[in-house]
């Protein structure tokens, strides 16, 4: 039998007990990676106690707490607080999603929180989402037409066609899609993803774009586009309830029709 083991310098050790809340009655625990590559240490898992009578509800909340008064040495991302930027995406018991918009009373007994899965890690909760971004470029997230635009007013769409890209649209590039999926764990370097995949998709559906053809030939391979095994973790983890799983199912299905 394969025995498979984690690189020595990977493994993930116990870490300090910052403790946090003295006196407190009403208390939660929190276990959070802390991860600083220029230290040579293995990532550790640190525990803080989070007074929840002088918390805010949200887990973003008791980050911003422990960074405050505990732990200035904690690194986070977060912007807009408000489940818009996708900045404070990350592993929160388990599951991907935004620490903004989770319960921490949906989190039973200790908090776990660590970065997105199978990315490299800047530092603690970081994420590097570099490569996640030129494979959103790859797709050419924009208009690409070859008529002029009428020179009095912009162009226009039925409501249909709008109606077509207003979900996609609403993709805040967090990445919890992405980094959910096991096809991307392992063929991250060539396979697009789903956050990549549904702003493709976003733009093949607009009927503005007169580009469809060549962003089809451009998908149409064997890594970037039908890694894709309909496992559907993408779909699950999505916090703005969107569907990538049927966005990838659809370029499938355009490319097949193609071809009749």
């Amino acid at each position: 039998m394969v025995q498979l083991t984690l690189p020595a310098n990977s493994k993930v050790k116990p870490g300090k007990d910052h403790g946090g809340a003295e006196g407190a009655t009403n208390v939660k625990k929190f276990s959070i990676y802390r991860y600083d590559p220029t230290t040579g240490e293995n990532p550790r898992l640190d525990s803080y106690d989070v007074d929840m009578d002088n918390c805010a509800p949200m887990v973003l909340d008791a980050l911003i707490k422990i960074k405050n008064e505990i732990d200035a040495t904690l690194t986070f991302r977060r912007s807009c607080r408000e489940g818009i930027c996708g900045s404070c995406a990350m592993n929160i018991d388990g599951k991907n999603q935004l620490a903004c918009l989770t319960h921490i009373d949906d989190c039973k007994g200790t908090v776990k929180i660590y970065p997105l899965p199978h990315m490299p890690v800047v530092k603690d909760l970081v994420p590097d989402l570099t490569t996640f971004y030129a494979q959103y470029a790859a797709v050419k997230p924009w208009l690409e037409s070859q008529t002029p635009p009428p020179p009095d007013r912009e162009r226009l769409q039925s409501k249909d066609d709008q109606e077509k890209i207003n979900t996609p649209s609403a993709c805040i590039l967090c990445a919890c899609c992405s980094t959910s999926c096991p096809s991307y764990w392992w063929n991250g370097d060539r396979y697009l993803g789903p956050a990549a995949l549904l702003q493709a998709y976003r733009w093949i559906v607009d009927s503005r774009d007169e580009s469809t053809g060549e962003r089809l030939d451009q998908l149409e391979d064997a890594f970037r586009l039908y890694r894709c095994h309909t496992i559907l973790n993408c779909t699950m983890a999505c916090p703005k309830d969107l569907n990538p799983g049927k966005a990838i199912a659809e370029i499938k299905k355009m490319i097949a029709e193609r071809r009749l």
